[in-house]
Order: structure tokens, then C-alpha cells, then sequence
């Protein structure tokens, strides 16, 4: 059975007046139907550019494809016009954005913002998008539904807008749900909500979901599969048990020691990746990441490594690196 998404070789630049950008490097993978795929990084890493450039989301100019495909069902939307784009959005793909304050319109009620996906892609009548509507907020918890459907975005907490913004991605049944940094600006409490939320409609509806983040505990608890990304390119990617407890990418391992472990305060310092993200004006000819990789050996400066299954990890465990961190790292304990 083919996948749901296939992303081939997708390059993604600006060109901005201090020179090009190369924001998404040769970045390929496949998602299957029902999975749920995490894909961390510091900013910058190209994690956001590329959802974005998926489904037509970048301004071009400045932005611009260089090359690569990216199959949904077999369909290459860098081929689509924007017309069959505008199609699709919403309806085979939702989306959720980081900070609902400026992606919800602020002088529209949110009956109407909720309610124009559903009357563009189903032809519902003005009614029976209210009624769907305020079903819609009722199953993202959202309290008096049908009273508060009829007020605007700043009539809302942070929680409630982001609920809302879930609302919207959903409420055409999309087969994929992208969400992008939809939890970062929320507490924790209220972020533990919205990833129950999001646990139950993937329960209910078997979406497919892309969670982009920064928080590497929030892809533990939800995600299936993580992808690492760095300078543009993916670092290291499998299954989220297999890539936490192996690490085989020196910039995966230096994430997961920058984590805090439960030690006593004052006594245990956090872990510091040394260095600066690369300049991707300038790229690396090599792996972006060696500059700052303590295991990096020569051929890391002056080649790319391609992304390549782990010899001796779990099935779809793949890094991309030309160095063994794991001999690394037992040969370092074991002086």
C-alpha cells in the first residue's frame, strides 16, 4: 500500500538582499496513513519551512521550490495550480498554526471562521454550518458552544483560540493534520489538554497528524515516529522509542542530554551543545552539524552524509552521519 505522504528531495531557498537562503535541504521521507509523525529542531532547522512549502504556504517571492516532489495519495502538489491548492487546503489537509492571536481574524466572529471551510469544500448552508460548527467546538471542549460561537477571537483565553485553530484543521475531516509549534506558546497544563484533544480526534477519526515542535517531551507522548532536523537537512529519523533510548546522530544525543534527567538542583548541570547553527546563506559543503559535533571526523567537514538505515537498530531507524556515535560513546565511557 503506498503512503499517504511522500516527500522526494525537496529544496527549499529565499532569496533575500544579503544573498540565498538554503532554508530545506534534499529533505525526503514517507508518512503512512494513521501515523504520527514529530519533527524537532532548533529554529532554523527548516522544520517549519518545509510544511509550509508542502502545501503552498510560502510567499514567493522571496520564497522558492528548487526542486523536489511531494506526493499526498500519489498527487505531486508542487504541481497543483493554486486553484486546485485552495481545493485542497482545508480538506484533504488541515492545518493549525503556532499563535492563533494572528492567525484567527480578529474582526470575524468565529461562527464564520469555523464555518467557510465547511461552506466551501461541503456546500452547506448557512445553518447547517452553524450546526456543525458549534459541534465542532463542542468536541474540542470548548464550554457553551453555542452561545460562544458567536464572539471573537480576543473573547478568548490562549487555550481557547488554540482550540479553536484545531476546530478549523479539522473540520472537514482532513486525512493529514499539520500542526506547527500549536502547543509552544501554551502552559503546560493547557498544552496537556490540547495533546489529549489531539490523541482523541487521531482515536476518532484516524488522522494522520505532523506535529512540528521544539519540545522533545511533548514527541515522546505523542508521536510515532520522530524526525530530527538540522541546518535544513534530516538528521536523524525511526521510530520515537528507538531514536530516545539510540540516539545515533551526535545532534539528537546532544538534544536529549540537553534535557533535564531528575537530579538534584544546583548539582547537575544541563548539557550545552557548543557552537552556533550554520549560516544557511553560506552552507556547509559537509554535515552542517560538524562544526559542533565532538565525534566529527574529516569526511563530515567536506560530505554530506546521506540519510541511511542504522546497521544494528530497530527497522526505519535512519541517521545520517559518517561517524559510529555509539562506538563514540562507548569508547569514551570505557576510558
Amino acid at each position: 500500500m503506498a503512503p499517504l505522504l511522500e516527500v522526494r528531495n525537496l529544496t527549499v531557498a529565499f532569496d533575500t538582499p544579503s544573498g540565498t537562503v538554503h532554508a530545506v535541504n534534499d529533505v525526503s521521507y514517507t508518512l503512512e496513513e494513521g501515523e504520527t509523525l514529530g519533527i524537532v529542531g532548533e529554529s532554523g532547522s527548516g522544520k517549519s519551512v518545509h510544511a509550509l512549502s508542502m502545501v503552498g504556504l510560502i510567499a514567493q517571492p522571496p520564497g522558492r521550490i528548487v526542486r523536489g516532489e511531494v506526493l499526498f495519495k500519489g498527487q505531486d502538489l508542487l504541481s497543483l495550480s493554486q486553484r486546485d491548492m485552495f481545493d485542497l487546503r482545508g480538506k484533504e489537509i488541515g492545518f493549525v498554526f503556532q499563535d492563533p492571536m494572528t492567525s484567527l481574524n480578529p474582526v470575524l466572529t468565529i461562527e464564520r471562521q469555523i464555518a467557510e471551510p465547511l461552506r466551501r469544500h461541503f456546500g452547506l448552508s448557512a445553518s447547517a454550518a452553524r450546526a456543525r460548527a458549534i459541534e465542532l467546538l463542542e468536541l474540542v471542549g470548548i464550554p457553551d458552544a453555542a452561545r460562544r460561537i458567536s464572539q471573537f477571537p480576543h473573547e478568548f483565553s490562549g487555550g481557547m483560540r488554540q482550540r479553536v485553530m484545531i476546530a478549523i484543521g479539522i473540520a472537514c475531516k482532513p486525512r493529514l493534520l499539520i500542526a506547527d509549534e500549536a502547543t509552544t506558546a501554551l502552559d503546560v497544563t493547557v498544552q496537556a489538554q490540547i495533546l489529549d484533544l489531539i490523541r482523541e480526534l487521531k482515536s476518532k477519526f484516524g488522522t494522520t497528524v505532523i506535529w512540528i515542535t521544539h519540545d522533545m517531551g511533548v514527541v515522546a507522548g505523542l508521536a510515532d515516529t520522530v524526525q530530527v532536523m538540522y541546518g535544513g537537512r534530516i538528521m536523524e529519523r525511526g521510530p520515537v522509542r528507538s531514536v530516545f533510548h539510540d540516539p545515533r546522530s551526535a545532534y539528537t544525543w546532544g538534544l536529549l542530554k540537553s534535557l533535564p534527567h531528575g537530579g538534584r538542583r544546583g548539582v547537575d548541570r544541563l548539557y550545552q551543545i557548543p557552537g552556533n547553527p550554520p549560516d544557511l546563506s553560506l552552507p556547509p559543503v559537509g554535515d552542517p552539524f560538524a562544526p559542533r559535533n565532538p565525534f566529527a571526523t574529516e569526511r563530515c567537514y567536506c560530505e554530506a552524509p546521506p540519510l541511511r538505515d542504522v546497521e544494528d537498530g530497530q527497522p526505519g531507524h535512519q541517521v545520517a552521519a559518517w561517524y559510529d556515535l555509539r562506538k563514540e560513546l562507548e569508547a569514551e565511557h570505557g576510558n
